[in-house]
């Protein structure tokens, strides 16, 4: 296996989204079907145009997607940009000078200020492709998995269901073939590190933060969502928290601000190929 070394872009005036990650003539992050997105103003309902978007306090819920996707950054120095909202202030700072891409992010927030951040990467996958983690991985399947289950498998009143990896409570969600109609959202708790496969190709997306809930967000959507105009879309998402929605989030499933008020995280992604 060796090494593929990968490219970053980004547009901070559009929310500081990722808009490439290529390496060895692939292009990793999909581009979905919306226009738009460059119209969008703070509070528009989100348009899915792939990439990778920041999704910060919450990922679900409201704001739909976080308040910093839809918000111009302002630059930070090389390869940094910074956005400023009433309650925090967010930094982040990407590298790729040596193939591996190194995203460094600062939270500065009153103690005590509770949130979910997601790295929201849409992924351009063929049908064979599937995500490897850590089997038995406790994973949260959330409410749109009900109407995949058996009638009365579903907690009544509970926000997820939590089963095994690969297959929680028998529903098998590590591959992303075919489309068949079908859209679900899951979270692996504390999975700091998974490794998507497509063919010879490998992605490996790691999290590294103390003191936080680090986690595994996946949104399966093989043609089963928008209702009104579905289409194919695989998100592999590291996370800080345990919810897709902050509201839903109990004592542990949040990242909280420490006493010195700031949060600091990393997020490495490499590729390699086996031939």
């Amino acid at each position: 296996m060796r090494p593929v070394a990968l490219r970053v872009a980004y547009d901070a005036a559009h929310g500081g989204r990722w808009t490439s990650l290529r390496g060895g003539s692939r292009e990793w992050l999909w581009r979905g079907p919306e226009p738009g997105r460059h119209e969008v103003r703070p509070d528009d309902a989100f348009v899915d145009a792939g990439g990778l978007e920041e999704c910060l306090p919450t990922v679900r819920g409201e704001p739909d997607h976080g308040e910093v996707w839809s918000r111009p950054w302002r630059g930070g120095g090389p390869g940094s940009a910074v956005i400023e909202r009433p309650t925090f202030t967010l930094t982040r700072r990407i590298t790729d000078s040596g193939g591996v891409v190194v995203a460094d992010y600062r939270l500065a927030a009153d103690p005590g200020y509770r949130f979910v951040w997601a790295a929201h990467a849409l992924l351009d996958l063929s049908p064979a492709a599937r995500l490897d983690a850590p089997t038995g991985t406790p994973t949260r399947l959330h409410p749109e998995a009900a109407a995949l289950l058996p009638p009365g498998s579903w907690p009544t009143g509970d926000p997820w269901l939590t089963g095994s990896w690969p297959a929680p409570a028998g529903l098998t969600v590590d591959t992303f073939g075919p489309d068949d109609g079908t859209a679900l959202g899951a979270v692996l708790l504390d999975c700091a590190r998974v490794q998507v496969i497509d063919g010879a190709d490998r992605l490996t997306l790691e999290l590294e933060c103390a003191g936080q809930p680090r986690s595994t967000a996946l949104w399966r959507n093989l043609g089963g969502w928008p209702a009104n105009g579905p289409y194919r879309s695989v998100g592999v998402e590291p996370m800080l928290g345990a919810a897709f929605d902050l509201a839903d989030a109990g004592p542990s499933d949040a990242a909280v601000v420490p006493p010195a008020g700031e949060v600091t995280w990393r997020l490495i992604i490499s590729a390699h190929r086996t031939h």
